[in-house]
């Protein structure tokens, strides 16, 4: 499969790894250039392009940017690419460590990737914002495997859903289902279910005790706690 990642941070890294050592065929990119992905090029085996590029290649295209640059993206970087090629969405909102304040995600009023897709103009589908680099580069296990972690996806397109969850399969970890895109808040920072590593009926379990409609005493208390965990991460001084 032919895989475009728009993003060579700790995610998108990863995932090159993984993809590339499934043997897709994968282009990265950054928002410098190629010629500066040579090191992230022997590291992970994939093919420095640019953002454009990476956007043409994909049967599959990951935007794994920090959620602040989302807005820089080029209005036409999807241009004459196919509906149906699934736009993937990687993205968190840290508004003390990295992104500032987002009036619509402080309010609720909007999910982290309805905001990603409002801005990019295609519909997208979230995945793999709630694991650890590391861990997805590491610990994919085979099917069947006891305790295989399970990855949340959320969207709205039901074939594009269907294709990502079977890329999810491939890289070792087993795809559950999240809903909507407008349901995705379940997997966001701040829940039960952010970098926990559950296995599927743990997953599942926790999903469905979060109910469909976000309420506003969950999205203080997720907030509370996205809060206190940024603190702690910038009292270790993690850099995003």
């Amino acid at each position: 499969m032919n895989i475009g990642l728009i993003g060579a941070g700790h995610i998108g890294s990863a995932l090159a790894v993984r993809l590339v050592g499934l043997g897709h065929s994968v282009l990265i990119a950054n928002s410098r250039g190629p010629e500066t992905l040579t090191d992230v090029a022997k590291k992970t085996g994939a093919t420095p392009a640019t953002a454009r590029e990476a956007a043409r290649h994909g049967e599959v295209i990951v935007v794994t940017i920090p959620l602040k640059n989302i807005p820089d993206l080029a209005p036409d970087l999807f241009e004459g690419v196919s509906a149906d090629v699934p736009i993937i969405d990687t993205s968190n909102y840290y508004p003390m460590l990295r992104d500032g304040q987002i009036p619509e995600l402080q309010s609720g009023s909007l999910t982290e990737s309805e905001w990603v897709q409002q801005h990019l103009g295609r519909p997208v589908v979230k995945v793999f914002n709630n694991i650890y680099a590391d861990h997805l580069e590491n610990m994919g296990q085979p099917a069947g495997t006891p305790g295989r972690i399970a990855l949340p996806i959320a969207g709205d397109d039901a074939a594009a859903k269907k294709q990502v969850m079977a890329l999810v399969e491939d890289l070792g970890f087993d795809a559950v289902d999240d809903g909507t895109l407008h349901q995705s808040w379940r997997q966001q920072p701040g829940t039960p279910v952010y970098c926990t590593n559950f296995p599927v009926d743990k997953l599942r379990e926790h999903l469905a005790s979060l109910g469909a409609e976000r309420t506003e005493a969950q999205h203080a208390e997720f907030a509370a706690n996205h809060a206190a965990q940024e603190q702690e991460m910038k009292n270790q001084g993690i850099q995003l």
